[in-house]
């Protein structure tokens, strides 16, 4: 609740005045030459209420003065003018996101789990899901929906795709994705742990593509690279690890960060790719303008049919019990 004409509460001061100009009133005068006839008479009802009736008409004033200040409740309504980012993040899915050295968890968990963080974290972006191993496909196009988005995010796995690395096949798809896009910035999140050996579009070919359109890559290297863990499902003994040798081609991933305007990272751990997230998320800002509009719904009404109430059951009073007699 708001009071759109506040000034009206000066009148409060006056108060004091009302109250002692009420306690003049109430004194009534008798003729008698003396008092001591009633020193010691009972106080009855009629007296109670001739006390009350200074505080009775303060709170009757106070309540005029409060329906004068028009309370009234507001309703707000805002119109966002946003200069948004479209971002499109290309997850390898291939079966080396499976290696372990992400610990206790593997790649491909701690890259959904990483890139949920970032989705939630952002507002007024439309943000599309691509994977890729041997072949890339579109798993969410560009939405405003965070919340499907996440739950197609999660649902990814290691095998959906043919098993394979085709980084140039997933910057296609994304640029794809992208190329009609209006907004302001458009952004590719390459996420990857391997170097290209799939698909039918070299990756630097598809940097220069996404360039022609306008649009930014920035490249993710996940994984400590050489010998990591990983797992084997053995027929005779069920799962267990081996050492394996899982590469990532950084000279690629810069030299398409560098094409594009974009940037590298190289994420050994998990942190390390929370930071990375964190830096995109502080590059790729949006500029959002806000207009608030304001409705009134006038509530006068509480303070003045009170007031009113208690006005008619003053007259009452003074016209019936507390009749003064001249």
């Amino acid at each position: 609740m708001v009071f759109r004409n506040p000034a009206f509460f000066l009148l409060l001061f006056l108060i004091p005045l009302v109250f002692m100009w009420a306690k003049r009133r109430e004194k009534l005068e008798f003729a008698f030459s003396s008092f001591e006839l009633l020193k010691d008479h009972p106080a009855t009802p009629r007296m109670f209420l001739f006390k009350l009736l200074p505080i009775l008409r303060v709170l009757i004033f106070t309540l005029l003065i409060a329906a004068l200040a028009r309370p009234s409740s507001v309703a707000s309504d805002k119109e966002y003018q946003t200069h948004g980012v479209d971002i499109v993040i290309a997850l390898d899915i291939s079966g080396s996101m499976l290696a372990e050295d992400f610990q206790p968890e593997n790649r491909i968990f701690v890259a959904k789990q990483e890139a949920i963080k970032f989705i939630k974290g952002r507002e007024n972006d439309r943000i599309g899901l691509v994977v890729f191993a041997k072949k890339a496909f579109t798993q969410c196009p560009l939405t405003l929906d965070y919340r499907i988005l996440i739950e197609l995010l999660s649902e990814i796995r290691v095998g959906m795709i043919a098993d394979g690395t085709a980084i140039g096949m997933g910057i296609a798809t994304a640029v794809n994705r992208l190329r009609d896009s209006n907004a302001k910035s458009k952004v590719i999140i390459l996420i990857t742990d391997g170097e290209n050996n799939a698909g039918n579009i070299d990756p630097v070919t598809a940097a220069e593509l996404a360039k022609s359109f306008g649009i930014k890559v920035y490249t993710i290297g996940v994984g400590r690279g050489g010998m990591v863990p990983f797992p084997v499902d053995d027929p005779l003994f069920g799962k267990r690890y081996v050492q394996a040798n899982v590469e990532i081609d950084e000279t690629t991933l810069k030299r398409i960060a560098d094409i594009t305007g974009g940037l590298f990272f190289r994420a050994r751990d998990p942190a390390g790719l929370s930071e990375i997230y964190e830096r995109i998320n502080k590059l790729e800002k949006s500029e959002v303008k806000v207009k608030e509009y304001r409705s009134y719904n006038e509530l006068f009404p509480v303070f003045l049919i009170p007031a009113l109430f208690l006005l008619l059951f003053d007259i009452f009073l003074r016209r019936t019990l507390l009749m003064k007699v001249p």
